[in-house]
């Protein structure tokens, strides 16, 4: 039976690995079965967009062509997801570190801004995953393509857009993938000084206090080791440990913080203006799962349930908010203006379950750090090694991209050894770039002529979300630099 649970176990991650695709130069090489068809009808499809200079009779035509054309019938998937494996996918792919770190954006935004901004921030980033699917459904139907992922859609939105914008479809695509590359960098190294910090607090209690930075330098050669794998089916049974440790220590930290809760008078009910900028980005960071949403309905055995109202998405994404907010809410009333950067930080040191959870998630997510490596390695790989003709030369350029790349993450960790300054800061560039600013400029551009329904309701919306995004990678970026140059200010 066990074995049966193990095989089956390594089929899904299998399952996932082509999902992490993040930039392939061509739509077409989404389904290479159906690639011969999909560069007829691509081809096709881009003579009429490129000839019709956007006049609103032609693409009414269009679009009543594309309608004929549903791309979730034309997918042709060897291992289909179901609903629930979607549902536990998007799961997984929004709680990380990110979960660990809302008691200290509570702390940054106070009390009750914290709870109802969590809230409104989530429903935000939702609606902003739900822009990106429609958009990508349009453009699969304007292409004839069965599906793209994120960094295709920025390009084919631009490419099939205004005449004047079209010109700048390569720079989307490469901006999408620069941007999804700098975030799963940031998560690599925010995983990298999580596990030596929760180390450092062990040992520091039981033998001698040492510098942190030692931590990660010892960490470093396991770390390269276990990246050294691949092939994601490798790391299945690896990645189900993990995911079974991090289960057990989220729910012993929220027994701790469930213990002799204070009044809520004893903390701060609003935070200044001068650190809410710092809660937005530690808050953005935790929803980081808008780059998994495409490859996750994309590979769906009934993608029509992944949308909708009490579809996938919304159901996991509930789920996900009302986690990061009773984290947040219960860990900042519990240890108030004391809560560090990860609530695992401020568990008791003198009980032995609290150093437990600090071991097992320190483990955890030294074992999640090649998931997260799998992405930029993916995005960076083809361009290093196909400047390499043998096999054992393309071998020895990925071992030391590999290396190079890891070391990076060792040497940002080592210079910021700050856990919540450093979470901000990736969540600010990256994630509000990727979550917030991104969806609504491809929605504008790919409905400009179709247009954005009564008294443009949808472009105005689209503009206060961009404005939205803007505001908080620039403010955001602000703050976290600032407080990670001058630490003692905050």
């Amino acid at each position: 039976m066990g074995n049966v649970k193990l095989i089956d176990l390594i089929r899904k991650m299998s399952e996932l690995q082509p999902l992490l695709q993040s930039d392939r130069p061509e739509a077409s090489e989404i389904r290479p079965e159906l690639r011969a068809e999909q560069e007829e009808n691509t081809s096709e499809s881009i003579l009429d967009i490129k000839n019709d200079e956007g006049t609103d009779n032609d693409a009414a035509a269009q679009s009543s062509q594309q309608t004929e054309y549903n791309p979730s019938m034309h997918r042709t998937l060897d291992h289909p997801t179901s609903n629930v494996d979607t549902m536990i996918h998007l799961l997984k792919g929004n709680i990380g570190t990110g979960i660990l770190a809302m008691p200290d954006a509570f702390r940054n935004a106070g009390l009750y801004v914290g709870l109802f901004g969590t809230l409104i921030l989530g429903a935000i980033c939702t609606h902003c995953m739900h822009m990106l699917v429609r958009c990508s459904h349009e453009l699969c139907q304007r292409l004839q393509q069965p599906a793209l992922n994120f960094p295709e859609v920025g390009y084919w939105s631009f490419e099939t857009g205004p005449a004047a914008l079209r010109r700048y479809s390569i720079i989307a695509r490469r901006m999408i993938t620069t941007f999804l590359f700098i975030t799963q960098m940031g998560f690599c190294c925010v995983y990298f000084l999580f596990v030596a910090l929760n180390v450092k607090e062990v040992i520091d209690h039981y033998f001698a206090k040492l510098d942190v930075r030692l931590y990660l330098f010892i960490l470093l050669g396991p770390m390269i080791l276990i990246n050294l794998l691949r092939n994601l089916k490798y790391l299945a049974p690896v990645s189900f440990f993990a995911a079974i440790l991090t289960v057990t220590g989220l729910s012993i930290s929220f027994f701790y913080m469930l213990q002799n809760l204070p009044r809520t008078d004893t903390v701060k009910p609003v935070g200044s203006w001068a650190t809410l900028p710092l809660y937005f980005g530690t808050a953005i960071y935790a929803f980081e799962g808008i780059g998994v949403v495409l490859p996750l309905e994309n590979n769906m055995k009934s993608p029509q349930d992944f949308g909708g109202i009490t579809g996938v998405l919304n159901t996991g994404m509930v789920i996900v908010a009302c986690l990061y907010t009773s984290v947040g809410f219960f860990g900042y009333l519990k240890y108030g203006e004391n809560v560090k950067g990860s609530i695992t930080l401020n568990l008791p040191q003198d009980h032995i379950l609290s150093q437990l959870v600090r071991i097992a998630m320190a483990i955890a997510i030294f074992l999640s750090y090649p998931l997260q490596f799998y992405v930029p390695m993916n995005i960076v790989e083809p361009v290093v090694v196909n400047h390499f003709e043998t096999n054992r030369a393309q071998y020895l350029a990925n071992t030391a991209l590999r290396i190079v790349l890891i070391t990076f993450t060792f040497i940002l960790a080592a210079c910021i050894p700050n856990l919540g300054p450093i979470i901000s800061l990736v969540g600010a560039i990256s994630s509000s770039a990727l979550a917030l600013i991104a969806p609504p400029i491809i929605e504008i551009i790919t409905f400009w002529a179709a247009g954005y329904g009564r008294y443009n309701w949808i472009l105005w919306k689209d503009f206060a979300i961009l404005m939205f995004g803007i505001s908080g990678f620039v403010f955001g970026t602000y703050a976290s630099t600032a407080q990670i140059l001058y630490p003692s200010i905050n």
